[in-house]
């Protein structure tokens, strides 16, 4: 394929999130040859909107002559619709996260494996431009040996939709953790260079969702009929990993405290603070030159889309024929062994050993 032809993508799961990379796709000028969902209002919606063809099965769209596709659909349905692809020999960008359990993201994993194509995660906050920077300098060997991140990603309010998917374990597996939490793990096991995981203890917390006197201000769905919850929505973890770097880790849909999606990166010659709700990077260093002094360095950089930077990396890749370096299946099936020990540790009350 030139670098001039079009890539060619079909989508599986026409919600919001699939929206949000439909838009982006037509951004970069390639070719969205269609899309399936099981709901027709949203197959109708997704083909208006993209004058495109809707699919309502999967085996027609991975027939229709695309060279990849995107899947975005609830967590439970991954594995189907994943594993269905490649076996087809198609290249895949799959939403976060891998799967709803460990045990369907290791058949996803072995079903890459044994793949013509290849399966890319979608942890897209990789690609913004201060985390960029940060791996830069590592690099560089600016912050010596990196020990340790806090990261967090805090809600005061931000439970998406009571009685939703997000909010029942059988389809999306968990539920502060596995949503949002996936990403501030991705993210601190990516400024650690994903070093083998050791140890996990965790405790898991269902304080808000259930309550009839929940008060918020927007929510990012609606409440349904049903107002089921039966995942957590908040979380607590320490992670120890190898070489003695360790991770700690706050999420949350819903606490009695401000929001925060800031990350602290500690080394032993600088250290960093990343806010990802508005980009912002601070360094950290200290140094004797002319006398004893610390130095706060503010870093700006370009506001760029991290979702947009992300897939010209997956089409770059399809083109190419070569599965990419980043975000790749098996660094997403350790976050998901991450998120199923926490879960385990919770239950348990102890950490929980990984091999």
């Amino acid at each position: 394929m030139s670098a001039s032809e079009p890539v060619r993508v079909g989508f599986v799961g026409l919600g919001n999130i699939g929206h949000y990379h439909a838009d982006r796709i037509t951004d970069l000028r390639h070719e969205i040859v269609g899309g399936v969902d099981i709901n027709p209002d949203a197959r109708a919606r997704f083909a208006e909107k993209y004058d495109t063809r809707s699919f309502e099965s999967y085996e027609e769209l991975y027939e229709a002559d695309v060279d990849c596709v995107i899947v975005t659909t609830p967590n439970k349905f991954h594995e189907e619709y994943a594993v269905a692809a490649l076996n087809a020999g198609l290249d895949v960008l799959l939403e976060k996260p891998l799967a709803h359990t460990l045990e369907s993201a290791e058949r996803i994993a072995e079903a890459a494996r044994n793949a013509d194509g290849f399966c890319m995660v979608g942890f897209h906050n990789r690609f913004r431009n201060p985390v960029e920077v940060i791996k830069g300098y590592q690099d560089e060997g600016r912050f010596g040996r990196t020990r340790h991140v806090e990261a967090n990603y805090i809600r005061r309010r931000g439970i998406p939709g009571r009685g939703s998917w997000f909010t029942n374990r059988d389809v999306a597996g968990g539920g502060a953790l596995i949503d949002i939490g996936v990403h501030a793990i991705d993210l601190a096991l990516h400024l650690h260079d994903f070093p083998t995981v050791k140890e996990v203890s965790g405790e898991v917390r269902s304080q808000f969702g259930s309550r009839d006197d929940y008060t918020y201000l927007e929510m990012w769905g609606d409440d349904t009929e049903s107002g089921a919850f039966t995942v957590d929505d908040s979380v607590s973890a320490f992670i120890r990993c190898e070489d003695g770097k360790t991770i700690a880790l706050e999420v949350a849909w819903a606490a009695n405290r401000e929001s925060s999606e800031k990350y602290h990166v500690r080394g032993t010659d600088a250290g960093a603070s990343f806010d990802k709700s508005d980009d912002s990077l601070t360094m950290y260093e200290t140094s004797m030159v002319g006398a004893d002094h610390f130095s706060d360095t503010s870093v700006r950089t370009r506001q760029e889309d991290a979702h947009k930077a992300e897939q010209r990396v997956f089409f770059e890749a399809v083109r190419d024929g070569v599965a990419p370096k980043m975000n790749t299946i098996e660094q997403a099936l350790t976050v998901q062994r991450v998120i199923d020990a926490v879960y385990r540790s919770s239950k348990n009350e102890q950490a929980v050993q990984l091999e």
